[in-house]
């Protein structure tokens, strides 16, 4: 009896140090995929800085004086280009901002009355167009009736944005493994997004048009007959250099 004493604590010393060296193995192998999965950010630009499609208010401000209503031409001329550009791209109704309790309140009632019929000559309906009555927090400030519309647009960013440093550093992925920094890639995603003129062609592609079927058929009979397909340009000859010197 005085025997196994000893050996069974061993035994169990040594159960103890193997279970103590299986958890240290898997603590080491968990850290190990912490540190694989711990991306700072992505690697393609196009994932850093995605466009997204979202709908975005498209809007036009009317300055209003205090002794004379209705619009001046350049006005007019706004009101005119927001109502075309509303049939086309426009997913809600138009919403004017019309001041109320104000110094140009009357005015004001004037010019709204004159974009409605402006709006209208445009071919934008009368449900099209929705008035609101506003009151401006700073009396001194001068108020102003404020045409906007829902529409989708593409937007990007925000650009500006330094995670990390982009000098020589130990800490620095970028400097260190030559990758991407993160802001790189943005101003041109951003300004993809503002230039596009459907975003839904960052999406999906357009359908075809139809085939210009009066210069295939030229073309065609000129294959048909044995003659030259190329274009002639009498054009061209004029562009050549002068011979003035030689």
């Amino acid at each position: 009896m005085t025997i196994k004493l000893p050996l069974d604590r061993s035994r169990a010393f040594r159960l103890a140090g193997a279970l103590v060296g299986l958890a240290v193995v898997l603590g080491a192998c968990r850290h190990t995929g912490d540190v694989a999965r711990a991306e700072p950010f992505p690697d393609d630009y196009r994932h850093r800085h995605p466009i997204a499609i979202e709908e975005a208010n498209r809007s036009v401000v009317i300055f209003v004086g205090q002794a004379r209503g209705g619009l001046s031409a350049a006005q007019r001329a706004d009101v005119i280009g927001l109502g075309q550009i509303w049939l086309r791209e426009g997913t809600g109704a138009i919403t004017a901002d019309v001041p109320v309790d104000t110094p140009n309140a009357r005015a004001a009632a004037d010019s709204f009355r004159e974009i409605q019929a402006t709006l209208a000559a445009a071919g934008v309906p009368a449900r099209g167009v929705v008035a609101r009555r506003y009151k401006p927090d700073d009396p001194r400030t001068m108020a102003t009736i404020r045409l906007n519309y829902p529409k989708i647009s593409a937007v990007a960013g925000p650009c500006g944005l330094w995670p990390e440093d982009l000098g020589p550093s130990i800490k620095n992925r970028s400097y260190l493994e030559n990758k991407q920094y993160y802001n790189f890639g943005c101003a041109y995603q951003r300004n993809m997004a503002a230039m596009v003129d459907n975003p839904a062609d960052l999406v999906q592609p357009r359908s075809e048009t139809p085939a210009y079927t009066s210069r295939r058929n030229i073309a065609f009979d000129k294959y048909r007959k044995g003659t030259s397909t190329a274009t002639a340009y009498p054009e061209s000859d004029r562009a050549k250099l002068s011979d003035t010197g030689k």
